[in-house]
C-alpha cells in the first residue's frame, strides 16, 4: 500500500484535489449551497438577482421608445450624408442606391410623472413608465446578429467566453441549493417567425467550470431533459444509484484531479433535487386569477413569453440568481409595421406585469430587470418605402433598453440621439458599461471578478467598462 512518501508530486496534488471535491460533494448531498472562492460581494449589493428579458433580433427603438417627431416632414427624403457619416452597412442594404427616411407610423405619448415617451405599441409598459429607467444611448460595435447577441451575453463578439449568468453563478453562487443559479428560457414571437437562431453556447460557461453554465428550461415535456425517473425506477433506487456513481466518480477524481468530475457529481445531485423543486416551480395552478390576468391571455401556455415571465417571477422568489428570457422575432427587415404589432403584443403586457408583480411582492428593490436587444434599427428604409410599409436594417450606433428595480433610479431617461435616431447626441453607454452596471448592482466590482485562463485573467468586461453612475438610485 502506498504512503504519502511514495506518492509523486502529481499524485499527492491529485489526492488533495480529490479530498476537496469529496468535501464539496458532502455539502451538496446535504442540500447546502457551496460557496465559491471569490470574496464576494465586494461591497453592499443593491440587488440579489437579475431577470434579463432579451429581445432577440433587435427591436426598433424609433418605433417603441425613441420619439422623433421631426421625421414626419422628412418622409421619403434621402438620409443626409452628414448623418450617415460613412457608417458601414450590412449586406442587406449595402447595394441600395437610395436610403429614404422612414418615420414611425405609430403614435407616441408621454406617460407618468416622468413624462416618458412610449409608443402606442406598448400601452402596458407605458403604465409602469415611472418604474423604468430608459437608456437611449446604448451602442455596440457588432453589426450582425450572432456576434452582437454573443457580445451582449459574454462581453465578446467571438464565441467561447462565459455568459454573464455564468459569471454571476461563479462569483456569487446560488441562494437555493435545489435550483440552478442560472436558468434560461426561450420563446418564439409572432413577429418574424424565421428570426435568427439562438445557440446553447449563448448561456454556456466558456472556460469556467461547466457547473456554472445556464440550464435551459424546455417548453414541452419535462422542463429539463431526463428529470423524470425511468418507468419502474423509484426515488430510493435513484438515490442508491447516485450514491454508488458518486463513489466511483470520487475515486476517479482522486486519481486524476479533474475538476470536471466534481462538476459531474454536483450536476447529478442537483438533478436529483430538481425532481422535486422544478415540478413545484413550474406548477402555476395555485396562482391567483388576478395575477394570471396581469400577465395576459398567453400566461397558461408553456413556452410563451408571458408564461416565462411568470416563471421568472417564481424563480426570483426562490432565489435563482440569474434568469435569462430570450424572445425571438424582432428581426424586421421587411413588413415592420405588421410584424412589430404582434411582437409588441407578445412582450408588452408580460414585461409590465413582471415589474408590477415583483413590486407588489416587495421583490423589485432587490431584483434587477433588464429589457433590450442586441442593437437597434435604421431610420432609413430597407427595400421599397410605401404608404403603409417599411423595413429597417441593423443599427449598432444607438438603441434603447430599459432597466427596473435593483435600486436603479426609476422614472428617468439617460442619453439622447439626434433627430434621426442615428447618432448619439449625449451620454453614450457601451455594452461593457451596461455589464459593469449590472454587476455593480449586485455588489460586484467588474474589474475584480476574474478567472485565470491560458495564462491571463479574464473578466466579463475584458479591459473596458465604466459603471453608469447616473442611473443608480
Amino acid at each position: 500500500m502506498c504512503n504519502a512518501y511514495s506518492l509523486s508530486r502529481r499524485q499527492l496534488l491529485g489526492s488533495s484535489i480529490g479530498l476537496l471535491g469529496t468535501l464539496a460533494l458532502n455539502k451538496l448531498s446535504h442540500g447546502e449551497a457551496v460557496p465559491v472562492k471569490n470574496s464576494l460581494p465586494h461591497f453592499k449589493p443593491r440587488a440579489k438577482r437579475v431577470i434579463y428579458l432579451f429581445q432577440s433580433g433587435a427591436p426598433s427603438q424609433m418605433d417603441l421608445f425613441d420619439y422623433k417627431p421631426k421625421l414626419a416632414d422628412l418622409r421619403g427624403t434621402e438620409l443626409p450624408d452628414s448623418i450617415r457619416q460613412g457608417q458601414r452597412l450590412t449586406g442587406m442594404t449595402s447595394r441600395q442606391s437610395s436610403f429614404p427616411v422612414a418615420p414611425s407610423k405609430f403614435k407616441f405619448a408621454q406617460h407618468g410623472k416622468s413624462g416618458a415617451w412610449v409608443s402606442e405599441l406598448m400601452p402596458h409598459t407605458a403604465k409602469v413608465a415611472d418604474e423604468l429607467c430608459f437608456i437611449k444611448s446604448l451602442h455596440t460595435e457588432a453589426i450582425n446578429h450572432d456576434p452582437a447577441v454573443t457580445f451582449f451575453q459574454t462581453g465578446n463578439q467571438l464565441a467561447g467566453r462565459p455568459a454573464i449568468g455564468s459569471w454571476l453563478a461563479y462569483g456569487l453562487g446560488s441562494e437555493n441549493a435545489d435550483l440552478p443559479a442560472f436558468i434560461v428560457m426561450v420563446s418564439q414571437g409572432s413577429g418574424n417567425k424565421a428570426d435568427q437562431p439562438l445557440y446553447d453556447r449563448l448561456w454556456g460557461s466558456g472556460f469556467l467550470p461547466t457547473k456554472y453554465q445556464g440550464i435551459k428550461f424546455r417548453s414541452a415535456g419535462d422542463p429539463v431533459l431526463f428529470l423524470s425517473n425511468p418507468e419502474g425506477v423509484g426515488k430510493e433506487s435513484r438515490r442508491q444509484v447516485l450514491d454508488d456513481l458518486a463513489a466511483l466518480n470520487g475515486l476517479k477524481q482522486q486519481e486524476t484531479g479533474d475538476p470536471e468530475i466534481a462538476t459531474r457529481i454536483a450536476q447529478y445531485e442537483m438533478a436529483f433535487r430538481m425532481q422535486t423543486s422544478v415540478p413545484e416551480l413550474t406548477d402555476i395552478s395555485g396562482e391567483p386569477q388576478t395575477v394570471l390576468d396581469m400577465y395576459g391571455p398567453d400566461v397558461k401556455k408553456p413556452g410563451t413569453f408571458a408564461y416565462n415571465c411568470l416563471l421568472a417571477r417564481r424563480m426570483a422568489e426562490r432565489g435563482v440568481r440569474f434568469v435569462q428570457l430570450f424572445h425571438r422575432g424582432w428581426d424586421q427587415h421587411v413588413k415592420l409595421p405588421t410584424q412589430i404589432v404582434g411582437q409588441a403584443k407578445d412582450t408588452d403586457q408580460p414585461s409590465a406585469a413582471l415589474v408590477a408583480d415583483l413590486k407588489q411582492r416587495g421583490l423589485l428593490d432587490d431584483t434587477l430587470i433588464v429589457w433590450g436587444g442586441e442593437f437597434g434599427r435604421t431610420v432609413y428604409c430597407q427595400g421599397p418605402l410605401t404608404a403603409d410599409d417599411y423595413g429597417r436594417d441593423h443599427h449598432p450606433r444607438c438603441f434603447t433598453a430599459w432597466l427596473a428595480g435593483g435600486s436603479i433610479k426609476p422614472g428617468m431617461s439617460l442619453g439622447s440621439t439626434d433627430d434621426f435616431s442615428y447618432n448619439i447626441a449625449e451620454r453614450p453607454v457601451h455594452v461593457h458599461d451596461l455589464h459593469a452596471t449590472i454587476l455593480h448592482t449586485l455588489g460586484i466590482d467588474h474589474t475584480k471578478l476574474t478567472f485565470k485562463f491560458q495564462g491571463r485573467y479574464y473578466r466579463l468586461t475584458d479591459v473596458h467598462g465604466k459603471v453608469v453612475e447616473e442611473v443608480m438610485a
